[in-house]
């Protein structure tokens, strides 16, 4: 009978190595050592550890924390050439907050993911700040609040508000002024239609716009310093809807088509209101872009809002 050769697993220091970073390659949102130790059980614990902390020191390895514990991860090569020097306790900082994406993570946050102190935290901070590897962000939803994110992203409309401020003021003569236009169109939209002298119907489907219609209006007159994304416009719109001035209905559309969404595109038109609504109707909450963000004792008050004073003195 032929003897059987049982093949024995390497426990070279370099296989080991190669072994991990593929494991982490074939789990991208990292791994723990659990996963090394059922992948690899004839390598000692030690030895997992030397070649772990040889990928750490060699910027090869990004070491997480999450609620189950540490995960390591693939380092891009993008990512430790900008990390090139930093310990490890920096190096984990950076991670936690570039997860953290294009909305930022409060210092308290990192803080909590990290269990670094505070003291650690704030000068890790300021240290990739002057690299311009980070940036602190002021939130609109709270003055005193201040996000970190890379420093090559764009923030989150969550967090500067997008379109509607400007160093964190509400711009409301902006928002006045945008109202009004968007309204002209479709006013004139449907005063097109009427001199139509079509049937009734047809006067009727050809008044209405598309979002994109309107928003392609709005970014020829030039009256905005900023780009305006379908979205602002028909946030605009829905103001204008509350105000019984539009209405607004939804069609079926061939995918591709500008303006669809899910097979579905929505139209708005011009309309005059039968009867005046009244005084309660008319209360500045009900068009407000930032009624969400407004509560008592916060930057966005009702009892600081000079819009519903004016409401009031009727």
């Amino acid at each position: 009978m032929a003897d059987v050769k049982v093949k024995k697993e390497s426990t070279d220091p370099v296989d080991i190595e190669n072994r991990i970073k593929e494991l982490c390659q074939q789990f991208p949102h990292g791994i723990t050592d659990q996963v090394i130790q059922n992948d690899m059980p004839h390598v000692e614990a030690q030895q997992r550890a030397m070649a772990i902390n040889r990928l750490l020191s060699v910027g090869q390895l990004d070491l997480l924390r999450n609620s189950s514990g540490l995960l390591y991860r693939l380092k891009d090569a993008q990512s430790a050439s900008k990390m090139k020097g930093s310990d490890n306790q920096e190096k984990l900082v950076y991670q936690i907050i570039e997860d953290a994406g294009n909305k930022g993570i409060w210092s308290r946050d990192i803080r909590y993911k990290s269990n670094l102190p505070l003291t650690e935290i704030n000068k890790i901070l300021k240290n990739l700040e002057s690299k311009k590897l980070i940036k602190a962000v002021k939130s609109v939803a709270a003055s005193k609040k201040k996000v970190y994110m890379l420093y090559n992203l764009q923030p989150d409309r969550s967090v500067t508000g997008g379109a509607w401020y400007s160093d964190q003021d509400f711009e409301s003569e902006f928002v006045e002024v945008l109202n009004q236009q968007c309204f002209k169109f479709l006013q004139s939209k449907a005063e097109a239609a009427r001199d139509s002298k079509q049937s009734p119907m047809v006067q009727r489907n050809s008044s209405f716009a598309t979002s994109h219609e309107v928003w392609k209006y709005i970014c020829e007159l030039g009256i905005s310093k900023v780009d305006l994304s379908m979205e602002d416009i028909e946030t605009i719109l829905n103001t204008l809807i509350y105000d019984g001035k539009v209405e607004m209905t939804i069609i079926a559309a061939k995918e591709g088509t500008v303006g669809c969404v899910d097979g579905q595109m929505k139209l708005y038109r011009g309309v005059n209101p039968i009867i005046q609504p009244t005084g309660l109707v008319k209360a500045p909450c009900g068009l407000c872009p930032v009624f969400d963000d407004c509560h008592e004792g916060g930057e966005i008050s009702p009892s600081t809002c000079v819009y519903m004073a004016e409401w009031l003195d009727f």
